[in-house]
């Protein structure tokens, strides 16, 4: 009977819109996730935005997950917990976006943090758009299992009509970044549970980002409110799995997309096929990272030679390490690191700075984004003059 009543209160907030700002749907996946999960919906009970329902979809978890957000639930009955069988966080996502209510639906990882502003800030700027803009990103730190600052993500980012670029670029990132329109989400199907059915999960995100960018223009929110965990255990350091799933999710994309400029689709190839290649040295696969690394070079033979410069660079370093550690007592990279603080003002990020190549390759890519938008119908008139500003900005 609670539960039919609950149906019906999210009903009527969906087809009355009697709130006066729009319900944000955050859909969280978790799959024994006992270790975060309390972090995590800290980070989103305490958003300056507040017109939130907090969906958890329980994924087949046999720690202590489901037990952990059930006594969240008593303290903030904004949050539900939704229990299936183990299927994947594709599968678990899709779950979240059907039962939700909101307008705007919102992906957290269930280890990940966010920034108190983001999803007040995501807000403002989707409701100053029409529906030709599908979602918002934000920008991320890479934090470990103590929260604290491993690194920052790269400062390139795109607004407007940017397929071509974001095949070669992927701005968004991870899934704890994206605030997306309810109706677009489902429009596009949602995410593919095919990758985990392949034992290839992993880049389940981009590939729905690619299906939102290949249709709409896509917002960015150019501050750094998500701290996206990585640590030896969850998905993101499976780097095999990263590796094949990036390659297929591109391969994808683009047979689904023919239309796609010759140059856009060989610049998205080497892009993929350059970070799986990092992802197989990492997993140790000599095989695939061999095979890889012969398509690269064979497409832009001055990879291998940059690659071996840049190892012996390596090799420097990892010594003058050695030498300061020894001498001080100390690791200089674990020096003056930060936490990530849901609390803190976002510092500002600055442009990286950017050779004539790279400004000529993005131009080219640019022009690709342009071409694509104008085969758009009823859309095109927008999309362009978005993509041809931001080419001039970057």
């Amino acid at each position: 009977m609670f539960d039919r009543m609950r149906e019906l209160e999210y009903k009527d907030r969906r087809e009355t819109g009697h709130f006066t700002r729009p319900l944000v749907s955050v859909v969280i996946p978790a799959f024994n996730a006992s270790r975060y999960i309390e972090r995590t919906l800290r980070s989103v009970v305490c958003q300056t935005y507040q017109n939130l329902e907090i969906i958890v979809v329980n994924d087949g978890s046999t720690d202590d997950t489901a037990k952990m957000v059930e006594q969240a639930a008593r303290a903030d009955s904004r949050i539900r917990l939704l229990s299936t069988s183990n299927r994947g966080v594709a599968a678990a996502r899709n779950t979240g976006i059907r039962e939700s209510a909101g307008r705007y639906v919102a992906f957290l990882d269930a280890d990940d943090l966010w920034h108190q502003t983001k999803i007040e800030k995501q807000v403002n700027a989707l409701n100053r758009l029409s529906p030709k803009w599908a979602a918002v990103y934000v920008l991320h730190y890479i934090i470990d299992h103590d929260d604290e600052i491993i690194r920052s993500c790269t400062p390139n980012a795109a607004r407007g009509y940017l397929y071509a670029r974001h095949l070669t670029f992927k701005y968004v990132g991870n899934g704890s970044s994206l605030l997306v329109r309810r109706d677009v989400a489902l429009e596009v199907g949602g995410f593919d549970s095919s990758y985990a059915a392949q034992g290839i999960g992993g880049c389940e995100d981009l590939d729905f980002e690619l299906k939102l960018a290949a249709r709409y223009l896509i917002e960015v929110i150019t501050e750094r409110l998500v701290g996206y965990r990585q640590y030896p255990g969850n998905m993101s350091s499976n780097h095999l799995q990263m590796g094949q799933s990036a390659l297929e999710a591109v391969q994808r994309s683009m047979a689904a997309n023919p239309q796609l400029p010759r140059y856009a689709a060989r610049s998205a190839t080497i892009a993929t096929q350059k970070y799986a290649y990092w992802q197989f040295r990492k997993a140790g696969n000599t095989h695939l990272s061999l095979l890889t690394l012969w398509s690269i070079s064979w497409r832009e033979p001055g990879f291998t030679v940059r690659l071996v410069l840049d190892m012996c660079l390596r090799v420097i370093r990892r010594c003058h390490r050695l030498v300061s550690r020894t001498a001080n007592g100390e690791d200089p990279r674990l020096l003056n690191r930060s936490k990530f603080d849901p609390e803190t003002a976002p510092s500002s990020v600055e442009r990286p700075d950017e050779t004539a190549k790279f400004r000529r390759h993005l131009m080219r890519l640019t022009e690709a984004d342009v071409k694509l938008s104008s085969t758009l119908e009823p859309l095109s008139n927008s999309f362009a003059p978005v993509a041809k500003s931001q080419a001039m900005s970057s």
